[in-house]
């Protein structure tokens, strides 16, 4: 999440516009992998901080500044707004609140490039259930293999971190059908803002219970701004800009990259060197991604609808 970039509605991936960038600079499929990079260097400096933050208290300082940063670039109107328009952005901004919670407890747990890949089941199994196509059951159970495989072998993975990577996953398939129905009652990145601010009201609780005084301290709330960019803020952005040229379905693919970017970068900051094994499994729920989204053969093309978001 990304950790929690959606596969949803033809607004892009979180229903928000970006802020200024200079793209031109940088093909869509460069801007996304910069994206994917920027997601995991954020849970590799969160992981580093888990001593002396618990989890939730890095979530709530993480979903602090992307709302405070959404809310002044959106400044959503809320006045005048109907039931019908506040369900699904209250929906979403629990779904988004229970996965960064459930993730990072997760990766406290077990590795980050293998909470990432277990994570990945959630949008997989939308995506593959979605398609309908009796060759998507074949994705889904290659998915379901890697996972096993995760929890075989000499090294064995916390029960409980694969439990809440899980849990994850099922938090961000909902956030994905959230996200769609958020998108239609509100513009651009409105919905979105409201949504991590109802987010950041649930998980303040619980961080203030857990975290209590540490959160005031100067140097955690830099890191905590400094993990909120790189987390929310940066990779929306580029995004949504590469999403503006770039099909659904290549940057499904490519966020299909999420789990070994994840490894990589936890190998390299972290010192997390999964097992041969593990790599495999791994391999087996990237490609079981990449299958689920790949796109049909067709004859006329047509333009991409906000079905296709949720079907490969």
């Amino acid at each position: 999440m990304s950790e929690g970039a959606p596969w949803s509605d033809d607004v892009g991936p979180t229903g928000q516009r970006s802020v200024a960038v200079p793209a031109a600079r940088f093909s869509p499929v460069s801007l996304v992998l910069i994206g994917i990079l920027s997601v995991q260097f954020g849970a590799a400096v969160s992981k580093g901080l888990f001593e002396e933050i618990p989890p939730v208290g890095m979530v709530f300082l993480r979903l602090l500044t992307s709302s405070l940063i959404l809310l002044a670039f959106a400044r959503p109107r809320l006045a005048g707004r109907s039931a019908v328009d506040w369900r699904p952005v209250l929906a979403l901004g629990l779904a988004l609140g229970a996965m960064n919670w459930a993730f990072y407890e997760s990766f406290a747990r077990i590795p980050l490039g293998v909470a990432v890949a277990i994570e990945f089941v959630g949008p997989l199994a939308v995506a593959a259930v979605g398609g309908r196509r009796p060759r998507d059951l074949a994705w889904v159970g290659l998915a379901a293999l890697g996972i096993v495989l995760f929890g075989a072998g000499p090294t064995k993975v916390d029960a409980l971190g694969f439990g809440l990577a899980l849990l994850a996953g099922g938090c961000w398939a909902l956030y994905i059908f959230s996200t769609a129905a958020t998108g239609r009652r509100w513009a651009g990145v409105d919905g979105l803002a409201v949504a991590s601010t109802v987010a950041t009201l649930a998980i303040a609780p619980f961080a203030v219970a857990t975290a209590g005084e540490r959160l005031l301290e100067p140097r955690l709330l830099v890191l905590g701004a400094l993990v909120g960019l790189l987390s929310s803020v940066i990779p929306y952005s580029l995004e949504m800009i590469a999403l503006r040229t770039l099909p659904a379905r290549v940057f499904g693919i490519l966020m299909s990259l999420e789990p070994a970017m994840a490894a990589l970068v936890a190998a390299v900051l972290l010192r997390e060197w999964l097992t041969p094994l593990q790599l495999l499994a791994m391999a087996c729920v990237t490609a079981a991604s990449v299958g689920a989204l790949a796109p049909r053969r067709t004859a006329t093309p047509s333009p991409p609808t906000e079905r296709d978001w949720l079907e490969p």
